[in-house]
């Protein structure tokens, strides 16, 4: 399944055919609704104008869940739409989280326990003893910069046949990464941060854009 997303994840539409069904569930031939992975939530979209109500991953292709009697057979012609607005918010509050994720271990090594990038924030969750707010200065600075520069942010496949993605930003940091992407840290924009105290040795920081 070629996945239009990565191609171009500015594509809101996109006529294609339906390779498969399975009950309620089918597999276009090609798509642009990007679903779960990495932390980063799926698009919502709709399919015909039928909402696409789950989807899931499995091997190299996505199979995406509609309603009851949706009428779908192989071969027929189909339109998929995505919300853009929720889309692009994605967009840039998961790359914000790579650049506050890969500052801060860089600087300080924490271990990341877990990620999410949602339409309204992303986060993500370390192993720290520390109040993780105290170093937040520091991590805007370096962040802020990076987002001046205005650098380009490449992507593609580190492995086309496990599908295995990255981005990386020249002179920064190469990082695996399988998500949708803006095309320069200046339109990723500048970020608040927020500290959250998950449990014992556990921080949290939220990531709002500004």
């Amino acid at each position: 399944m070629r996945k239009v997303f990565w191609d171009d994840p500015y594509q809101k539409s996109l006529v294609t055919k339906v390779a498969s069904v399975l009950d309620n569930r089918i597999v276009p031939e090609e798509t642009i609704v990007f679903s779960f992975s990495g932390g980063q939530e799926s698009d919502k979209a709709t399919i015909n104008g039928m909402p696409v109500i789950d989807s899931d991953v499995e091997g190299n292709s996505i199979y995406y869940e509609l309603q009851e009697g949706h009428g779908f057979k192989s071969g027929d012609t189909i339109t998929m739409e995505i919300d853009w607005l929720r889309r692009y918010k994605l967009m840039r509050l998961h790359f914000a989280a790579e650049l506050v994720l890969e500052i801060v271990t860089r600087k300080w090594g924490f271990e990341k326990i877990g990620a999410h990038i949602a339409e309204e924030k992303s986060r993500i969750d370390f192993v720290s003893d520390k109040n993780i707010a105290a170093l937040f200065d520091e991590i805007l600075a370096e962040y802020n910069a990076i987002i001046k520069k205005d650098a380009p942010i490449k992507t593609g496949f580190s492995d086309i046949e496990s599908q295995k993605r990255f981005w990386e930003i020249d002179g920064f940091s190469k990082i695996p990464c399988g998500g949708t992407h803006v095309k320069s840290t200046a339109e990723v924009g500048y970020v608040t941060l927020k500290r959250k105290n998950i449990g014992k040795s556990k921080e949290r920081i939220e990531i709002h854009l500004v």
